[in-house]
């Protein structure tokens, strides 16, 4: 695909030939526009309340990148990388059914790059889930 076409159609899945394809992520992504980038983000709700349950904190983290993409004039579609922060890589291995659903409620069936770290804990105590987006707007 030129780049004149990526620009135009948005995001480019990049995929080796001969590679298995991923299931529920993208091995690399091609774009050309606007660059709209999320810090990390927790599962805050306005009030600035955290839940306990881990699935509710990354429905409401879902809720704030799609708020902040909608800020910067993004739509699921321009996400090119999401990097996911969990406090438990069991937990989250032990509900990837449901986070797959939870994840198209705000994203539909795009699925950008991603990677998913475990870490010690998040600067929030009671945080479960961090997620950094980055997405490309085409011109």
């Amino acid at each position: 695909m030129a780049k004149d076409d990526v620009s135009r159609a948005g995001p480019q899945i990049l995929q080796p030939s001969g590679w298995p394809a991923p299931k529920g992520y993208a091995n690399g992504m091609a774009a050309d526009g606007r660059l709209v980038v999320t810090g990390g983000v927790i599962g805050w709700d306005g009030q600035g309340h955290l839940p306990d349950n881990f699935i509710a904190q990354v429905r409401q983290t879902l809720g704030n990148i799609s708020a902040i993409l909608a800020e910067g004039g993004a739509r699921p579609e321009h996400l090119v990388r999401l990097t996911w922060y969990v406090v438990d890589i069991e937990e989250y291995l032990a509900n990837l059914k449901t986070l797959g659903q939870v994840y198209r409620e705000f994203f539909g069936a795009h699925y950008p790059a991603m990677a998913l770290v475990q870490v010690v804990r998040l600067v929030e105590k009671a945080a479960r889930v961090e997620i950094e987006a980055t997405a490309v707007v085409p011109r």
